[in-house]
């Protein structure tokens, strides 16, 4: 698949089929995640592929509990009387009450050695997670990037056997979608980048 096609048709897909993806796909998608930039090349990622049922419930399971703490309570009811986000809060609800049922669960991890922690470790692994999106879309495969998990991050840890010295940074289902691909709405660019200054458009 053409890359710009690759990019301009990954949208995040939350609503995925049980169908078992081949270990062939699977290194595929992982050795295309970790061609990725990282900062002074020190490759400071590790990606947990996780398929055992036991461990995708438990997932689900603090995944669904952040969800509705973070939603059910806060935001969600002023994002479902918004048309423009009522769709995406009910396919992210969705993926919430079902994430175990995706095939394949990958977490991505970052080794704290003390020179990028906090925002600055995103940029040694983030790159790393969209390389590995973009190569499952080209693949057919859907993904979505999600986060919810962090708020039980010493359980993910300790269900995975993850060491101390790790932190999660990101945690992507990964399956056969139900949903078509397309291009994901996005304002214009002309509205988003400035030339120059803050503030100074330029037309195309």
């Amino acid at each position: 698949m053409d890359v710009f096609e690759a990019i301009g048709t990954l949208r995040a897909m939350r609503r995925l089929k049980p169908n078992p993806v081949s270990d062939e796909d699977l290194w595929r998608i992982l050795d295309t995640a970790i061609k990725a930039p990282s900062g002074g090349n020190r490759q400071p990622w590790n990606f947990i592929v996780v398929r055992d049922p036991e461990a995708k419930r438990k997932l689900g399971e603090y995944y669904l509990d952040t969800w509705n703490k973070a939603y059910i309570a806060g935001p969600g009811q002023a994002m479902l009387a918004d048309p423009r986000s009522a769709r995406g809060y009910r396919s992210a609800e969705h993926l919430a009450h079902h994430l175990a049922e995706a095939p394949v669960l990958i977490i991505a991890t970052i080794r704290k050695d003390g020179s990028a922690i906090g925002p600055v470790a995103g940029g040694s692994i983030y790159p790393a997670v969209q390389n590995l999106m973009l190569a499952a879309r080209a693949l057919g495969l859907g993904t979505t990037l999600t986060t919810l998990h962090k708020l039980h991050e010493e359980e993910v840890k300790d269900l995975l056997g993850i060491p101390e010295q790790v932190e999660t940074m990101a945690l992507i289902p990964l399956g056969w979608p139900k949903g078509r691909f397309g291009t994901p709405a996005r304002l214009p660019v002309e509205k988003v980048v400035y030339w120059e200054k803050w503030g100074e458009r330029r037309e195309r």
